[in-house]
């Protein structure tokens, strides 16, 4: 589904991205580890298409299709999503108005169907607040999982879902991540993928992710299970986890 090919990036002649390869297939969730300033969220803002990060070399392609010149409005139609890890407020938007944008977008509108989705994630009385404005740190990630679904991308990028989120909303992020990335269906079945950035790892005590990446100082360092690769951070941190022979 998304393919990232020997991408090098900059931002304010900036190197942030060093040759970086990852293959996500479809009906893959994959798990992006690393230290403060490794790249991750640049990976993230350059596949969504952020204006700022200058590709130096390197392509993305999405469902065979190269990306790598396209305008981020127009990634976002063909079913590229994302959940920042600190999203902007938007003054003088209700969080209504742009779930109302998103659904139109895929053919269909009404109030019940809108009402349904807040539910899920208990935001139905901040539908008639402009988006994350004065929002908490969880209510914000609510709100950003809520505009997913709204939009039902097929390719999910999510930047830290699990921080700022107390113990009692994680098992609902959790439980709303796994519908939006359809993992409750057999692998066969799937038809979405996700990448996913995490520093502490909650969230795979509530998503079953199928590999993992260490990315340290701009490029990917290694892979494995992500769980494997967790315990190794735990107890060796990130440079003992890619020295590591296992």
């Amino acid at each position: 589904m998304i393919e990232v090919k020997n991408l090098t990036v900059s931002i304010e002649d900036k190197l942030v991205l060093k040759d970086v390869n990852l293959h996500i297939k479809q009906g893959e969730t994959i798990i992006l580890f690393g230290p403060n300033g490794s790249g991750k969220t640049s990976l993230l803002k350059t596949i969504i298409g952020i204006p700022g990060y200058r590709i130096e070399s390197g392509r993305i392609f999405f469902n065979n299709m190269d990306i790598t010149e396209l305008a981020m409005d127009k990634r976002a139609k063909l079913g590229i999503g994302i959940a920042f890890q600190r999203p902007p407020a938007v003054r003088g938007v209700k969080l209504r108005d742009i779930l109302r944008i998103c659904i139109e977008k895929r053919g269909y509108f009404n109030e019940e169907n809108l009402n349904e989705l807040a539910n899920k994630l208990n935001l139905l009385n901040f539908l008639e607040r402009d988006i994350n404005l004065g929002f908490s740190g969880g209510e914000i990630k609510r709100s950003e999982l809520l505009q997913l679904l709204a939009q039902d991308p097929s390719f999910i990028m999510l930047d830290e879902p699990d921080s700022g989120v107390d113990l009692v909303n994680i098992n609902l992020v959790g439980k709303v991540i796994n519908e939006l990335l359809e993992r409750e269906k057999m692998a066969s079945r799937r038809k979405k993928a996700g990448l996913i950035i995490t520093h502490a790892g909650y969230i795979l005590d509530y998503v079953n992710a199928d590999r993992g990446y260490v990315m340290m100082n701009g490029t990917i360092s290694c892979s494995g299970n992500p769980r494997d690769l967790l315990e190794d951070i735990r107890t060796e941190g990130f440079e003992g986890c890619v020295t590591c022979p296992r």
